[in-house]
């Protein structure tokens, strides 16, 4: 998991990245200002941002609303500064904290990122309109020629994708060259 630490305060950014490497945690950038924040995101995957109120260039709403979809957010500021339009999928963190409140609420972010990664892996991919195509016409090949339904061609297909370890629409194009 990737972290990106930014305050505008550098002392508090390295303070907080030693506790979260010393907490083993990878920080993978430490920033002062929005712009470097998504500058370093757009060159990772995933990752979370442990972040204050206000950067040197804007607040943290802004730097949420720019950030990819696929970094979390914690906002660690005073309860006076926070108000009721702090987004949904922010976590806040009141200081001062002590040091396992920030290592776990880290923890927790992380390990939920992970299981909505593995989620969305396990989740069937979708096929656009040529790919659907040459599946069925693959389908309707085996229907023609071997008088299977229309089931029985598909795992077929299915099945001769697993034994090979080529993907479905490779399957297919091969079964449509064959025959």
């Amino acid at each position: 998991m990737n972290v990106i630490v930014a305050f505008s305060k550098p002392e508090d950014a390295r303070n907080i990245k030693n506790i979260l490497t010393r907490n083993g945690f990878p920080v993978a950038a430490v920033c002062n200002s929005g712009a470097q924040v998504l500058a370093q995101a757009g060159n990772l995957n995933s990752g979370l941002v442990v972040c204050g109120y206000h950067l040197a260039d804007m607040l943290y709403m802004e730097l949420h609303a720019n950030l990819p979809l696929e970094f979390a957010m914690l906002m660690v500021s005073s309860p006076s500064r926070r108000d009721s339009r702090v987004p949904e999928d922010v976590v806040c963190l009141p200081v001062p904290f002590k040091v396992h409140d920030l290592v776990d609420t880290v923890g927790m972010m992380a390990h939920a990122q992970v299981q909505r990664r593995r989620r969305q892996r396990q989740q069937p991919r979708q096929r656009n309109d040529q790919e659907r195509g040459l599946i069925d016409q693959a389908k309707k090949l085996l229907m023609e020629r071997n008088g299977m339904t229309e089931g029985e061609a598909h795992r077929y297909i299915q099945k001769c994708s697993m034994d090979s370890g080529t993907n479905l629409i490779e399957t297919a194009q091969m079964v449509i060259s064959l025959l």
